[in-house]
């Protein structure tokens, strides 16, 4: 295994620090909203085991800087800032977790053939409907509200969130809207996609809007596979966390679908 390498890049007035190490194949990990490359230390500790694995933080989380604009473009930039700087012999793999999971196929879809393969962890979902309605807003607003207070804790550690939670509430608005058109996306990537999904995304409660948003989350993998049936799909019985709570099993099955042997198709692992 090589060393670790750490360094920086400046662009669009902040500075994104990124990570480098391991063996084999270049892969690139591309975090979410409210996630650093310090949070997704197991699974990029399971990956350098084979892989040359890239993680970096997104403008306003873990030891980037903020920023005067947090959107989706923005963060777009961030990730094809970072792919810019690479030195890479091969096209890495590109995986991304939640919000990252979009930024990851938009870069793709933007750049053809710069990546090959796509491994999408819980996002990049063309939902039938919105999570965000008019209705839910203040429910989700106080949420993001105490996210926010809890997060004061991490300030100054590598696992820090700089965004307001209005700022977290209008992104995940646009997420909506972006994800409402990322079947197009879909349409134009010739690359191998594959998607690792949780079955209870907004938890396992029987009560309240999980069930709703539970069924709203698998019927736009279904969607998406019913129109791309080549995209092989792996639902984990988890929730949004899975990234943290599933690394190890998610780390093997992105081993397992790697290379020339990588199959199409759809299963379960519990």
């Amino acid at each position: 295994m090589t060393a670790m390498q750490h360094f920086k890049i400046f662009h669009d007035g902040v500075t994104i620090p990124v990570s480098r190490g391991g063996r084999g194949r270049p892969l690139v990990l591309c975090p979410g909203l409210n996630s650093t490359q310090s949070d997704l230390h197991e699974l990029a500790g399971s990956l350098r085991r084979d892989h040359d694995v890239v993680t970096f933080d997104l403008r306003g989380h873990g030891l980037a800087s903020a920023a005067d604009r947090y959107s989706f473009e923005a963060f777009l930039s961030d990730l094809t800032a970072v792919m810019g700087r690479l030195d890479l012999d091969t096209a890495p793999v590109l995986v991304g977790y939640s919000l990252g999971a979009d930024l990851a196929v938009h870069y793709a879809c933007e750049h053809p053939g710069a990546v090959a393969r796509l491994v999408l962890i819980d996002g990049a979902n063309p939902v039938p409907e919105p999570f965000i309605t008019e209705a839910l807003l203040p429910e989700f607003r106080a949420m993001w509200e105490e996210m926010a207070t809890q997060q004061e804790a991490a300030r100054g550690t590598a696992r820090q969130v700089l965004l307001t939670a209005q700022e977290i509430l209008d992104l995940n608005l646009e997420i909506d809207a972006v994800r409402s058109g990322i079947l197009d996306r879909y349409r134009k990537i010739d690359r191998p996609i594959s998607m690792i999904m949780s079955t209870s995304m907004a938890g396992d409660s029987g009560e309240g809007h999980a069930p709703r948003f539970n069924r709203n989350w698998r019927a736009g993998v279904e969607r998406l596979v019913r129109e791309q049936p080549h995209i092989a799909t792996t639902w984990l019985d988890a929730d949004h966390t899975l990234v943290f709570t599933h690394a190890p099993q998610i780390g093997e099955i992105i081993r397992n679908t790697s290379g020339p042997a990588e199959r199409a198709g759809s299963w379960n692992t519990p």
